[in-house]
């Protein structure tokens, strides 16, 4: 069965055919480091993640070369290195400020399980690379050089707006000259701009300055993956004018650039855009520390397409706190109990389920119908628990479909008997035992009044066929 892609580029899926056979060349938009990493850039690092995971396993075995860079030279890393490190050189509070936050980055992409990249370029380590490129899209007449400034001159790009699907009169309608630039046409943008003072900037043939944002991702993707390459990856808001620029001036350096496109829709908080303003900026850390989980934050985003938008409510993460409770209840119960061995003939009920799971990701990754058929796994083996050889097969599937997830199965929930408990406090204790006592004399009301009662204390009491059981809620 093929991959299929949404490609922005087309508006329309299309066969995923890599330029390689077996092998994949990604380039995806990473942070610009100037601020503690939130749950926007969780989710765009997350989405790739999983695509990633899914196309290297062994339903798919493709060689993956995955980039994804970091922009350490920008105008907000300037003004924020101004106002954390006042009267310090501002070329070194730049790299500081550069340095804390790609390390914050870091590691909440560690908390969250997310694998490393393949290569991680750093704009700052290219800017002999950019003004080598810079010099051939001048040669070629697709650049002109303004006042130490230098544009691209977008009336040279063939077919521009053709990714965002804008026609250029319409842009330029819309377009605006900036006080302080000295380019031809409102759309030109900057490939290098003249150096302000104290500014960080480098020695270039249009005297000192530093690169702008566009040129740096057509540089660093032809460098590490070629002039062609597979998948360029990013979040919507990146489309025009980024990408869109990306493409003109790779293409007016005769480079043909990326083939597939994904874009990814963006987050908001109860239906707001999130704004420090607001007061609904999550941080990754955040997020973190209040709800412990980061599986939460990724079952979140598994349940929306990646296409579309994803809006984070309290009741969301309360939906994914009991989806992570399904997963891991059953884990508790099968974990340990079954031998890990892989069968020869695995039942059809679990066949049908990894080939649901296999057919929703190759359509276009398709994560909720994923999500639904590892929920149907969970389902079935709840079924099927007395019998060992299913629950072993079934435990070795529902490994393999969550680590594609990059969900951890580390929250064990198992139920333990009323005779086991060690760590209730005296009066949960007390409260047990009157709703059994509730329940001898069929005294309903009183039974469902004090489940109630205990549920709001964190404490979830299952009644099986063996008695009654207890766990503590997530």
């Amino acid at each position: 069965m093929p991959i299929l892609i949404y490609n922005s580029l087309s508006r329309k899926k299309e066969e995923f055919k890599p330029l390689q056979p077996r092998q994949i060349k990604m380039y995806v938009c990473g942070p610009t480091v100037y601020d503690q990493p939130h749950i926007g850039h969780a989710r765009s690092a997350y989405i790739f993640d999983v695509i990633r995971r899914y196309l290297i396993y062994k339903y798919r075995d493709y060689k993956f070369t995955f980039v994804r860079n970091v922009t350490d030279v920008d105008d907000k890393i300037i003004q924020k290195a101004k106002e954390e490190y006042k009267g310090e050189d501002l070329n070194s509070a730049v790299q500081k400020v550069a340095k804390k936050y790609l390390d914050a980055y870091h590691e909440d992409m560690r908390q969250l399980g997310i694998l490393d990249p393949d290569v991680e370029p750093k704009a700052t380590e290219y800017i002999p690379a950019m003004q080598k490129f810079i010099q051939e899209l001048i040669k070629r007449d697709a650049a002109y050089v303004s006042g130490g400034d230098v544009y691209f001159d977008i009336r040279k790009a063939k077919d521009y707006g053709k990714l965002s699907h804008q026609a250029i009169e319409k842009m330029e309608a819309g377009a605006r000259v900036a006080a302080g630039e000295k380019k031809k046409d409102p759309l030109d943008f900057a490939l290098w701009k003249s150096a302000k003072e104290n500014e960080p900037s480098w020695d270039s043939p249009w005297g000192k300055g530093r690169p702008g944002w566009h040129i740096e991702c057509s540089v660093m993707s032809s460098d590490i993956l070629g002039d062609e390459f597979d998948i360029h990856g990013g979040g919507l808001d990146l489309i025009f004018p980024h990408h869109e620029n990306e493409i003109a001036q790779s293409e007016g350096a005769g480079k043909k650039f990326a083939r597939y496109w994904i874009h990814h829709g963006l987050l908001t908080i109860n239906g707001q855009k999130m704004s420090k303003s607001l007061g609904n900026f999550i941080t990754v850390k955040g997020f973190i520390e209040r709800y412990k989980y980061p599986d939460l934050l990724k079952l979140l985003f598994l349940s929306t397409h990646y296409l579309h938008p994803v809006d984070y409510t309290e009741e969301k993460i309360k939906e994914a706190k009991e989806a992570l409770e399904r997963i891991s209840i059953l884990w508790g119960k099968i974990n340990g109990t079954a031998e890990r061995k892989v069968a020869n003939n695995i039942p059809d009920e679990l066949e049908a389920v990894k080939n649901k799971f296999v057919a929703a990701m190759d359509d276009d990754f398709n994560t909720p119908q994923g999500l639904a058929a590892i929920f149907e796994l969970v389902n079935i083996t709840n079924k099927n628990l007395s019998n060992k050889d299913f629950v072993s097969v079934s435990r070795e599937m529902l490994m393999e479909l969550t680590k594609l997830f990059g969900l951890g199965l580390s929250v064990t929930v198992t139920p333990e008997p009323l005779a086991l408990q060690s760590g209730l406090h005296d009066e949960i204790k007390i409260l047990i035992k009157q709703r059994e006592e509730a329940r001898k004399v069929k005294d309903f009301k009183k039974s469902d009044s004090i489940r109630k009662e205990l549920e709001e204390q964190g404490i979830i009491l299952e009644d099986t066929k063996e008695g009654t059981a207890w766990r503590r809620k997530l």
